[in-house]
């Protein structure tokens, strides 16, 4: 179950970590063609802001990622349930202010992971 959880808390790491680039490095670029509902005169009075988003994904990134790193595991469990629990905040917001799309992109894969970390948590 471990390995689950680790996997799945990985992945959502990576999205995040791709979130980044996109949003601080290809905004104007490949941003323009993930996010074809924007409105594309948009993108680049908007880079900045969408910089700085995407520097909050990565942090989302670091603390996940960080929790691999962590030799106690029930606090390697509470660093992922936390960053996790951000993630799952995050996407509701996403969801429920911009689009459901977000929500489930975002939030149900680190809601998956979320639940398999509680479990294993509890079981420690």
């Amino acid at each position: 179950m471990i390995l689950i959880a680790k996997t799945i808390t990985a992945l959502v790491a990576l999205m995040h970590i791709y979130f980044l680039y996109l949003e601080m490095f290809a905004w104007t670029t490949k941003g323009r063609k993930v996010f074809i509902h924007f409105p594309q005169d948009l993108f680049e009075p908007t880079k900045q802001m969408a910089a700085n988003q995407g520097l909050y994904n990565g942090f989302l990134a670091a603390g996940l990622i960080w929790s691999f790193f962590i030799s106690t595991p029930v606090w390697s469990a509470n660093i992922a349930l936390f960053f996790l629990g951000c993630v799952v905040v995050a996407g509701i917001y996403g969801g429920y202010s911009v689009s459901k799309k977000i929500f489930l992109i975002q939030s149900v894969p680190a809601l998956i992971g979320f639940t398999f970390w509680a479990i294993i948590k509890f079981s420690l």
